[in-house]
């Protein structure tokens, strides 16, 4: 792979194939767990990691795989890797893990996993698959951070709350003044999918005013 593909697939992953605001793929756990930044980036790094892993895994052993079980055999590959990374996370990032819950072993059913290994690592090399995975893992990272962020501003005023499960002897930042009453509606499901909308809009508007502006561009550069 030549850094132009590379490029190719990061811009798929992160903006035009976006897992969360362009296919709306996961959409469980995006909504659930974006009650706050830190949860919400948590739960895509720990995704990022099994994307890249599992679609590696699957673009080195597909011309082993036969194709009519390769289903079953992709996600005993992804339930694998959630195993392992479930049962760290439970040794090293307890308090985490206990926040996360039941979302870290629903990685395995995440569709969003799945697909990704179905439509790419299967017929790509281990390198490119890889890259893929994360790519797209870090797209689902950019809309979890931007979407728990907002609501846990709007929701109760703070940003990073919860960040000390993660570096011990952190604290989260107190933004609102400290009288602030909090927005609830804005950590409950309503919130969670008013600001997924607001996201959505705004991302359609920047495709459309580029769309708008590219054949001006077009004919300047021509001339």
């Amino acid at each position: 792979m030549n850094s132009a593909e590379f490029r190719a697939i990061a811009e798929n992953g992160i903006w035009r194939q976006n897992t969360g605001i362009v296919q709306l793929l996961g959409l469980c756990p995006l909504l659930a767990i974006s009650t706050s930044f830190v949860n919400g980036v948590s739960l895509a790094l720990a995704t990022v990691l099994v994307m890249a892993m599992s679609s590696g895994a699957v673009a080195a052993l597909r011309t082993l795989i036969p194709y009519e079980i390769r289903i079953p055999v992709f996600i005993l590959i992804i339930a694998a890797l959630v195993t392992c990374l479930d049962l760290a996370m439970n040794a090293w990032l307890h308090e985490l893990y206990l926040v996360l819950g039941i979302f870290i072993p629903l990685i395995v059913t995440n569709c969003i996993v799945l697909a990704r290994v179905e439509a790419f690592a299967s017929k790509n090399t281990p390198l490119a698959a890889a890259w893929d995975g994360a790519m797209m893992g870090t797209g689902l990272l950019v809309v979890l951070a931007i979407l728990g962020g907002m609501r846990e501003l709007i929701g109760s005023g703070t940003l990073f709350a919860g960040i000390e499960t993660i570096i011990p002897g952190t604290h989260g930042l107190q933004i609102a003044p400290a009288d602030y009453p909090g927005f609830l509606v804005a950590i409950l499901p309503p919130g969670a999918f008013i600001c997924l909308g607001c996201f959505i809009a705004g991302r359609n508007w920047l495709d459309a005013r580029a769309a708008k502006h590219a054949p001006a561009a077009a004919s300047a550069a021509a001339h």
